[in-house]
């Protein structure tokens, strides 16, 4: 019911066409959930992370078609992060401030950002 944004339609397409495949473990009260992303608005698809050696590169895109600032949050350990292009080269006036909350990334319509993650040892 309703648009296909309150129908949650994007996540469900990724649902079907990506499925979670499960890693058996000894123990399963000794997995706690965990996660190496998150991000702050359903209008934001964090499509791929790719490694790189001392790096990752980030890659996503607003799907909703409209205009959000949304909060980038990861688990890793994050010495720098910039904005790069689709070559995953590091644009000019790209760097990305480190705060509390992660990395906050505004998106206009169907914008597509690729982010590079430098990090710590």
């Amino acid at each position: 019911a309703g648009s296909f944004q309150e129908a949650g339609v994007i996540q469900r397409a990724y649902n079907l066409n990506f499925p979670l495949h499960m890693v058996p473990a000894a123990s399963c009260a000794q997995c706690p959930a965990w996660s190496a992303f998150s991000i702050s608005s359903p209008a934001i698809v964090l499509e791929t992370a790719e490694d790189r050696a001392e790096a990752v590169v980030v890659r996503l895109y607003e799907a909703h078609g409209s205009t959000v600032t949304a909060w980038l949050q990861t688990s890793l350990p994050i010495k720098e992060a910039m904005l790069c292009d689709l070559l995953e080269r590091p644009v000019a006036q790209g760097h990305l401030p480190l705060e509390q909350q992660g990395l906050r990334l505004s998106f206009t319509p169907f914008r597509v950002l690729s982010v590079l993650l430098v990090l710590s040892r």
